[in-house]
């Protein structure tokens, strides 16, 4: 069904008919009511934590568990806020807090997968691009710019590709 036969549908109904298969979404379907739940009542700042206390467990676990270091984890965070409809300097936020927390990790541990260095290279792009077309430059450029220097300062073989995405 197009968009268009979707809202020549909806004109047809009447108002408790339209409630009622609203109110069916939000029952069935878990996105429509975490969407309708997030419109009345963004509560971003408790999302926020909640999502850093993930990305830092991620590569700081509790206790003497293995550290996990996986990207995935804040890149689904990030969809989830996009498709929310979260106020994009936040999400900025996260994307840079996942960069800097990789880093915080590497910085005390050798780390010999080049496929680490690779996934937190292509974070840095997302990140810069989705900073650049947001127009947040100006207040995250300074973040950025010390990723990069903790890039060359804990030697990353791809050191030089930080560099270049940020000229």
């Amino acid at each position: 069904m197009s968009k268009r036969e979707l809202k020549k549908y909806l004109h047809t109904l009447n108002k408790e008919l339209l409630e009622e298969q609203v109110l069916d979404l939000y029952e069935r379907f878990k996105d429509v009511k975490v969407y309708y739940n997030f419109v009345f009542n963004p509560r971003e700042d408790k999302l926020l934590e909640e999502c850093k206390f993930k990305i830092s467990r991620e590569y700081f676990p509790a206790g003497n568990r293995k550290p996990k270091a996986r990207r995935s984890v804040a890149q689904k965070y990030i969809k989830h806020f996009i498709r929310l409809g979260v106020d994009p300097a936040l999400i900025a936020d996260i994307m840079l807090y996942n960069l800097e927390t990789a880093q915080a990790y590497s910085a005390g541990k050798v780390i010999r997968h080049e496929a680490f260095f690779i996934s937190i290279m292509r974070s840095f792009k997302e990140a810069g691009a989705f900073i650049e077309s947001h127009g947040l430059s100006q207040a995250y450029d300074s973040r950025l710019q010390l990723i990069v220097e903790n890039a060359w300062k804990q030697d990353w073989f791809n050191k030089m590709a930080f560099e270049s995405v940020r000229l």
